[in-house]
């Protein structure tokens, strides 16, 4: 079974998955790989967000070999991504690749994907089984009169096989789609059928509005059943955004704790400041708080003065909005009235300086 609990321990470099370990977040870079410098400092700005796996697009030899500068430079674990070219995916593991993400279906065929499990395995580098709606089989489409999730996951299960024939099991599998029931559904399907964890994700979700309503449906009901060991929030968008989703998604279901949680009511007409701006001032404040000792609170912007100390309650800190004026609240006590020019400042400085 392949619910998060009881699936196969697998090393990425020196973090683990499966097992019940902690469900670890992915992006992956637009940079050309080549480009080492771009690539580099785009995983650095990544790893500032929490991310702790990278993938990058090796579609050349000379895409493999930047990976050796990449990895002397980073300090998460980089996954290979291969289409297609059988040495590509044998010269990332030779420049120190991770891991590797391969479709064994268009690696070339049996002798070739031969040649990169033997290499994944002297080095003990997992290899990704990727599957994705969009490239299902013909012959698959036919048997279930579609794309279908019955068919994404005989091809997984096919895939998996073509590796553990190679005497190979050192193995993730990634099943996507953009329909996110079918994906669902998938994913219910696989759980039962593998002991290999699974990097789960809505692929082609779209922009950060409707990339991130679909991959929170998507993500947060296979999270919840118990499935999934890693994850990815695919946007079309800054890579950085698809971590700060992920940290949310994950936080929002109880399974990461840590950082600073912002809530905030919607407006209505006793709203009488700029609570949109000033909240999406506190999301941007709180993303630039380092301090020496990690935090772990939750706050709150409230449009009202009249209920906002009462639902600022299961808050650590907030503030709450009046007429040009506002309240700073501490465990939903009122600790201080201000003008409404100082109440960001005065919740910055709370944070900075949390005893809890």
């Amino acid at each position: 079974m392949a619910f998060r609990d009881e699936t196969k321990v697998i090393q990425i470099g020196d973090r683990v998955i499966g097992g019940g370990n902690p469900i670890l977040m992915q992006s992956m870079t637009n940079t050309p790989t080549e480009d080492v410098e771009a690539t580099v400092k785009q995983i650095l700005e990544l790893e500032e967000e929490g991310c702790e796996i990278i993938r990058c697009t090796v579609p050349t030899e000379a895409a493999a070999e930047a990976l050796g500068q990449i990895k002397k430079r980073v300090h998460i674990p980089v996954v290979a991504d291969i289409h297609f070219n059988y040495r590509c995916a044998i010269a990332a593991i030779e420049n120190g690749a991770d891991k590797i993400r391969i479709n064994p279906g268009n690696i070339g065929g049996e002798e070739k994907l031969r040649a990169v499990v033997e290499k994944a395995k002297e080095r003990s580098i997992p290899i990704r089984v990727g599957v994705n709606s969009g490239s299902l089989e013909a012959a698959l489409v036919d048997k279930y009169h579609g794309v279908t999730a019955e068919g994404l996951v005989e091809s997984a299960i096919d895939k998996v096989r073509m590796i553990e024939n190679a005497d190979y099991d050192n193995i993730v599998i990634s099943i996507k789609s953009s329909n996110v029931r079918m994906c669902i559904k998938a994913h219910e399907l696989l759980a039962g059928k593998t002991p290999y964890p699974l990097h789960v994700g809505i692929t082609e979700a779209g922009t950060l509005i409707s990339g991130n309503i679909k991959s929170s449906v998507g993500l947060g009901i296979i999270l919840n059943e118990g499935i999934g060991d890693t994850i990815r929030v695919s946007l079309t968008g800054d890579p950085r955004e698809e971590i700060r989703s992920a940290r949310l998604i994950l936080r929002s279901l109880g399974l990461r704790s840590g950082g600073i949680e912002v809530v905030s009511c919607p407006t209505c007409g006793r709203t009488k400041i700029d609570l949109i701006g000033l909240a999406n001032q506190v999301e941007e404040m709180v993303r630039t708080i380092k301090t020496e000792k990690p935090l772990d609170i939750k706050v709150a912007v409230m449009g009202c003065a009249v209920n906002g100390p009462g639902e600022a309650k299961e808050a650590d800190i907030g503030i709450a909005g009046g007429n040009g004026e506002g309240l700073l609240i501490k465990k939903g006590e009122i600790v201080r009235k201000m003008p409404e020019s100082e109440l960001l400042a005065a919740l910055e400085y709370e944070i900075r300086n949390w005893q809890g």
